[in-house]
């Protein structure tokens, strides 16, 4: 496996322990329907349910991580969370969430991002 997909499984892992000690419940990781994906989706006590975007990065000194959630990577996460929400037919509010971990394993500084954004809604006339 690749160096950089090495540090972002070590990311994801450090994410989830981070969720889990903020007392999330982890209902699934890397959810894949098709091309749609979803890096950790979690739960609070109650309905809340979190997209959570992981971004995991050696080092922040030339590039800041948070420039990678683009407004295609927004209507990505929404894309994927409606599909999870349909594919098991939930009934719950959504929030989405940014978590980047700057370092290397072992030795990262994460960042935790709450609901970051809200998903833009259409309207017909």
């Amino acid at each position: 496996m690749a160096q950089h997909n090495l540090l972002g499984k070590a990311g994801e892992r450090e994410a989830v322990d981070f969720l889990i000690r903020q007392g999330f419940t982890i209902r699934e990781t890397n959810w894949r329907m098709g091309k749609l994906e979803v890096d950790i989706i979690a739960q609070e006590q109650g309905m809340m349910l979190h997209i959570v975007e992981v971004k995991t990065r050696t080092s922040d000194e030339h590039y800041d991580p948070m420039r990678s959630i683009t407004e295609a990577k927004k209507r990505h996460m929404v894309a994927s969370a409606s599909a999870y929400i349909n594919y098991y037919q939930l009934k719950c509010e959504v929030q989405y969430d940014v978590i980047i971990l700057i370092g290397s394993e072992g030795n990262f500084r994460l960042e935790y991002y709450p609901d970051l954004f809200l998903p833009r809604l259409k309207t017909y006339r």
